[in-house]
């Protein structure tokens, strides 16, 4: 019998649609994971669309569902995954969990998006408040294994900008420092020698040797750029990484192939599948743009590598 994977995911929910652990509970089942999830928040949909309504979990009320988990025995993980979060407190309280989760099981792996902001026209933005910054510095980092920013996320995480693929490199190793092991660079303004059509991703991973040594393996991708606004995709990412980083440890390039390779079967089913509905040559709407995800089922659980990792 296969030993069970268990993660507890704390991300959003929406009751249409595919973002937070909506984007990440079917991905992870279907490739064999146990996911607990917490809703952070629920909603009717995101907030991309032009009318959202729905409740907000507090810390206080995380607070309590942990120790619900706790008082029956079964607040065992092998995993922890997070995503966006708006409030300060909330995001302490998620650290203290996994502190927590961490001393019961040394071996624990924390997955943590550290969603922001992002660059629109090469300038960067954020859309959280500013004073989740320094808990994402001092707290949150320091506990995580594996954690995919996007550049503009690495740059307010390592206090350095990036210009280039080098300085990108020494941002990475910055994170290092602060704790994590892995560090995806998911997006990144910095030129494609293949056109101005592709964006480029960069994963580092520490590896530790028995013998105390560590290695760091380096990857740069490739990916074309898709022309929609997709809502969901880091959340589907990092569930996918999660997965595959399971799946091949101390092999970032195939775990990062995998992920993205998923990603873009995913992506290019949605996009003319949303083209189709809004018809004519409309732009398509939200509601049509939400991921296919059922739909891709298998591209999720076995996908052809369309996407090749260069090790560095």
């Amino acid at each position: 019998m296969e030993e069970e994977c268990r993660v507890l995911s704390i991300q959003s929910h929406v009751v249409r649609g595919y973002v937070g652990n909506r984007a990440a509970t079917f991905p992870l089942q279907v490739l064999g994971f146990e996911i607990d999830a917490v809703n952070s928040v629920q909603f009717s949909n995101h907030t991309g669309y032009a009318h959202w309504k729905g409740q907000v979990l507090n810390s206080n009320e995380l607070h309590e569902l942990y120790e619900g988990l706790k008082l029956n025995d079964v607040n065992k993980y092998d995993y922890v995954l997070t995503g966006y979060t708006r409030d300060k407190s909330f995001l302490a309280m998620v650290v203290d969990i996994v502190r927590e989760l961490k001393q019961q099981n040394s071996r624990l792996v924390y997955v943590c998006d550290p969603v922001m902001g992002d660059k629109w026209n090469s300038e960067g933005c954020m859309y959280v408040p500013e004073d989740l910054l320094p808990v994402y510095k001092e707290k949150v980092v320091p506990v995580a294994d594996i954690i995919t920013p996007n550049q503009f996320e690495a740059e307010l995480l390592s206090g350095r900008k990036i210009h280039s693929q080098e300085e990108a490199l020494v941002v990475m190793d910055v994170l290092h420092s602060m704790g994590p092991d892995t560090v995806v660079i998911t997006s990144s303004d910095l030129p494609s020698p293949r056109g101005s059509d592709y964006l480029i991703a960069l994963g580092s991973q520490r590896i530790r040797h028995p013998d105390g040594s560590v290695v760091t393996e380096r990857i740069c991708m490739e990916m074309r750029k898709v022309d929609a606004v997709f809502v969901g995709t880091g959340d589907l990412f990092a569930a996918m990484l999660l997965a595959w980083t399971h799946k091949h440890p101390n092999n970032l390039k195939v775990a990062c192939e995998k992920t993205v390779s998923a990603m873009h079967h995913v992506l290019q089913r949605t996009i003319k599948c949303a083209k189709a509905q809004a018809g004519g040559g409309r732009k398509p709407s939200p509601a049509q743009l939400e991921l296919r995800m059922v739909q891709s089922k298998k591209d999720i659980e076995n996908p052809e590598i369309v996407v090749q990792a260069t090790v560095l």
